[in-house]
């Protein structure tokens, strides 16, 4: 018997007497995501070099910032008036953007090949899988990627010697929220672009995030209307969470950058579970 989206199949169970239980459609099923993030674990055991370069980048930066730029800035002010060296400052904002760009990666390139060309998703829904399963999965392994390339960062950080609380273990959750968020809105993007030029656009939407969220200097630099703006900017909360737990500085203000982050995620999931319904059925 086959499902589809559009209707509500039927099936009578065994010795049920007659009584027919209704069965959901796929586009609601949520509990076999976990075969699309299998598929691509399989995948990219052939191509792990590829999470090794993602790692490699923003060690560089830090690497850059530590023998170079960090010392003709020896310590800035950090989050709640603390000061700290200028590499400290940095390294939790550079988590959490490698943690975007690797979630942005998956959910952008991956998804627009697999979806324009491989036509693997035409293939998922030809099972149980439904559109909510396949944005739960691809979102899912661009999760795992980004939390991959945090616990690296992590562990550079900490051989580093700029682990200096035990808070500072929360950044690693903070990467994955991030990457959840970024990688729920990618993916969005990936089903609305129609050729790979059109990419250009996604990298001309990364750069302003990597460069001007409070990554590399406070929020205090700038001028008070450029502040209302870089506040908007979802890479800013995850940068301003990562540098919190970083620095063992909490305060209420780190449950607004979170939910922030939540919503952009939820927002992100049931947009792309519509447009692959949409475009799939």
């Amino acid at each position: 018997m086959t499902i589809t989206d559009s209707t509500r199949a039927r099936a009578r169970p065994r010795g049920s007497g007659g009584l027919l239980l209704r069965v959901l459609p796929p586009s609601l099923y949520a509990g076999r995501a976990h075969t699309l993030i299998e598929r691509s674990a399989l995948v990219y055991s052939r191509a792990w070099l590829v999470f090794v370069s993602g790692v490699f980048e923003p060690l560089f930066y830090l690497l850059a910032f530590r023998v170079g730029f960090g010392k003709l800035v020896p310590e800035v002010t950090g989050p709640g008036g603390t000061t700290m060296s200028y590499v400290a400052f940095v390294a939790p904002a550079l988590l959490a953007a490698s943690a975007m760009n690797g979630a942005v990666f998956d959910a952008t390139f991956g998804v627009f090949f697999k979806f324009r060309y491989d036509k693997t998703y035409e293939a998922a829904l030809s099972t149980p899988l439904g559109p909510f399963d396949i944005a739960l999965g691809e979102i899912g392994w661009a999760v795992l990627r980004g939390a991959l390339y945090a616990v690296a960062f992590f562990g550079v950080m900490s051989a580093m010697g700029l682990v200096t609380t035990p808070w500072a273990v929360l950044v690693i959750p903070v990467a994955v929220l991030v990457s959840f968020a970024f990688a729920s809105v990618g993916m969005v993007c990936a089903t609305l672009l129609r050729t790979t030029s059109q990419f250009d656009y996604i990298q001309l939407a990364v750069m302003p995030l990597f460069f001007f969220s409070t990554t590399f200097y406070p929020l205090s630099v700038y001028p008070e209307p450029l502040r209302l703006l870089v506040q908007c900017l979802p890479l800013y909360h995850g940068v301003e969470l990562s540098r919190g737990f970083a620095a063992g500085v909490l305060d209420w203000s780190m449950v607004g950058h979170a939910a922030y982050l939540v919503v952009l995620a939820a927002v992100g999931v049931y947009g792309v579970s519509r447009r692959l319904h949409t475009l799939l059925r």
